[in-house]
């Protein structure tokens, strides 16, 4: 026991003899790959900056910023460290913004969500409308999940409050299902390549515009597709649901899109929305969060907000 007691002290004086300023420094420097930007972001003199990053340097042994040119590069430790310092800082802030009791009324906390720009565009415009309505101090931040959100999401979560990611890519986390909605594909209004109906011959001959195509991508749709034994005739894929128009509006392509989704963009650009013609699963868009948050006051407040906007986008009720 004794042991374990003087590693706790011996941590606890080593983090005692650090200024938690250079996480806050070290965060932008990262991001900004410039003394001069980070210093501007900051409110900071450029000398006072240059003195913060040489005192990281000499903490971590490692220059972090490598001149190429007339620019920088990050080290491969500064790369690995990168993603680890967002997570800190997010761990400190939540620290700081506990709070025994939440009220949206006068908290001036922000929430940071994980999410497509699908689910931006649905769900987000009336989270927002709540936010004004309710806690007009509260800042919802949507930011685009990576590519590899799905690969580690515990590691993930651990730096923001929630991703919004559909069911069948996140296992063994706490959730709870916002909306389902179904898949459709949109082709240009004047495709005469398509009749009324898509058929499975339209489907296997015209060429396709894809979004998030790959094996661990959320196109469940083009999977079943797939097992079917047709291989979609991929012209384009585009990492935005939000993009799909500008790339079928005046061809023959096809592209495979969310019937909320869709609606919206049909009424603003020149789509036809038309029925899959194979039996396709419905998508559950669900919310996942960090064991950690459970009975966090304000995170349970967000939650009901998201459950509450994403009723009405429910195609079960």
């Amino acid at each position: 026991m004794s042991h374990i007691n003087e590693s706790e002290a011996e941590a606890a004086v080593k983090l005692s003899n650090l200024d938690l300023n250079l996480l806050v420094s070290l965060d932008v420097l990262l991001e900004e790959r410039s003394v001069t930007r980070a210093a501007a972001r900051l409110g900071l003199s450029q000398p006072a900056l240059s003195g913060a990053l040489a005192r990281l340097r000499r903490h971590f042994d490692d220059p972090l910023l490598v001149r190429s040119g007339n620019t920088s590069e990050l080290s491969p430790l500064a790369q690995a460290l990168r993603l680890r310092t967002a997570h800190a800082l997010k761990e400190v802030e939540r620290v700081f913004a506990s709070e025994a009791v939440f009220d949206p009324a006068t908290s001036t906390r922000t929430f940071t969500l994980h999410a497509s720009d699908y689910a931006m565009a649905v769900l987000g415009p009336r989270v927002a409308q709540v936010l004004e309505d309710r806690a007009p101090g509260v800042m919802l931040r949507f930011e685009n999940h990576p590519n590899t959100v799905t690969d580690s999401p515990t590691d993930w979560l651990r730096g923001m409050d929630g991703m919004i990611v559909p069911r069948g890519y996140v296992f063994d986390l706490p959730s709870s299902d916002l909306f389902t909605d179904e898949w459709v594909c949109v082709v240009d209004q004047d495709n005469d390549a398509v009749g009324a109906a898509l058929t499975m011959t339209d489907v296997a001959e015209l060429p396709w515009v894809l979004t998030h195509h790959g094996p661990t991508r959320f196109l469940s749709a083009v999977r079943q597709l797939e097992q079917l034994g047709i291989e979609p005739r991929v012209q384009a894929v585009v990492e935005s649901f939000l993009a799909l128009p500008f790339y079928i509006v005046g061809t023959r392509r096809l592209g495979l899109i969310q019937r909320h989704l869709a609606d919206m963009l049909a009424a603003r650009h020149r789509l036809r929305v038309l029925a899959c013609p194979w039996d396709v699963v419905p998508v559950v868009q669900a919310l996942w969060w960090h064991p950690l948050q459970t009975r966090e006051p304000g995170h349970a407040w967000l939650r009901s907000v998201l459950t509450e906007t994403s009723r009405h986008l429910d195609r079960r009720t």
